[in-house]
């Protein structure tokens, strides 16, 4: 059951109800979380916390909201989780629950087509990356020595890149895959990889014993050929593993 929830409409906290489980995502993140042709939000991430809600006995709510605002949702509880390909990190482990992961993708660096000085991170130092500033790719970038121009998301990110004014985007290796089959756009390119493999969690407050049953619900949905089934329906192989 899907229930979308604008973010100005919000309460201070999340859902009273017990059989209410308060969702942040972006909405904006092919092939994650977006929007369908029939305007509904849909993606990977939508449907596999749904499948979650389902298993918890829980109505799912979505709260859209911009990635760069996310965790301050979670933190003052306009939501109870985060549903957007949360890369785990030691950072995060420290500051919020992460559940077990449900994705594993790569880094990749975007360029422009007719661009061939940029191949590996390393040539990423003194040029200028489009990234979604609290983004882990943003990290990424800026550890290469590269100069961040801070964008919502993939999407803004590659319209400045094919505007010239960037040089580069990094991001995860599914979502461009997913915007070159669905734009056909041979005007961008993958032009190296980052070298590091991550895994994508769920979030939510450090102090929440949610987590645990949505770590019960996930390897339910691992065991019964769930995850594989949506995974597979989003990128044509299993992605949860």
């Amino acid at each position: 059951m899907l229930v979308i929830v604008a973010a100005s409409g919000l309460s201070a906290c999340g859902s009273s109800d017990p059989n209410v489980l308060k969702v942040g995502t972006e909405g904006t993140y092919s092939p994650f979380s977006f929007q369908g042709s029939d305007g509904k939000l849909t993606g990977y991430d939508v449907e596999v916390i749904q499948a979650v809600g389902d298993k918890l006995g829980k109505k799912v709510e979505f709260v859209q909201t911009p990635w760069d605002a996310i965790f301050a949702g979670l933190e003052s509880k306009r939501f109870a989780l985060v549903a957007n390909q949360v890369t785990v990190s030691d950072e995060r482990k420290n500051k919020y629950a992460l559940s077990t992961p449900y994705t594993t993708s790569a880094g990749v660096i975007v360029t422009r087509a007719d661009n061939n000085a940029i191949a590996t991170l390393a040539d990423l130092s003194g040029k200028t990356c489009a990234q979604s500033a609290t983004s882990n790719w943003s990290k990424v970038a800026t550890d290469a020595g590269a100069k961040v121009e801070a964008v919502e998301g993939f999407v803004q990110a590659v319209q400045l890149l094919k505007n010239g004014r960037v040089d580069a985007t990094v991001n995860d290796n599914l979502a461009v895959a997913e915007y070159t089959k669905k734009t056909g756009d041979t005007t961008v390119k993958i032009a190296g990889r980052t070298g590091a493999v991550s895994q994508q969690a769920f979030a939510a407050r450090k102090d929440d014993a949610l987590i645990a049953d949505v770590d019960k619900a996930l390897d339910q949905l691992r065991a019964d050929g769930t995850l594989a089934k949506i995974s597979d329906k989003y990128f044509g192989t299993d992605v949860s593993r």
